[in-house]
Formats: C-alpha cells, structure tokens, sequence
C-alpha cells in the first residue's frame, strides 16, 4: 500500500515514472495547498511494495506498506 503526503508532495512526476506497474499518477483534477497537483495511486491492491515510488521520491513524501 503506497501513502502519499499531499500536502507535501510537488507533483515532480519522478514516482510515476518509475513505477513498475504504473499505478502512480500525477492527478490533474486537485491540487494541495501550495498549489500543485500531486501525485496518486489509481490502484493500491496492485502495488508489488517494491517502494521504488518511495526512493525515487526527493522529498520523502512517499512511505509504503506491505
């Protein structure tokens, strides 16, 4: 299961281009409080946790559980 801090998260883009089964994706339709649209996960019971999302991330935004 991939957890994303919103409120943190810039929408760089590095996750979803990473992700192995490309279930990481930046959403275009909400936006946090600083103003960026963020990144989401479309189907957490897909998610392999191979937490490549997570240390691709430059802020750390990204945690993953099995």
């Amino acid at each position: 299961m991939i957890k994303i801090n919103f409120e943190r998260c810039k929408g760089c883009g590095l996750c979803s281009d990473v992700c192995p089964k490309k279930i990481i994706v930046i959403q275009h339709d909400k936006h946090n409080a600083k103003g960026y649209y963020t990144a989401s996960c479309t189907a957490n019971d897909k998610c392999i946790s191979c937490a490549m999302c997570a240390m691709m991330c430059p802020d750390c935004v990204i945690t993953v559980e099995k």
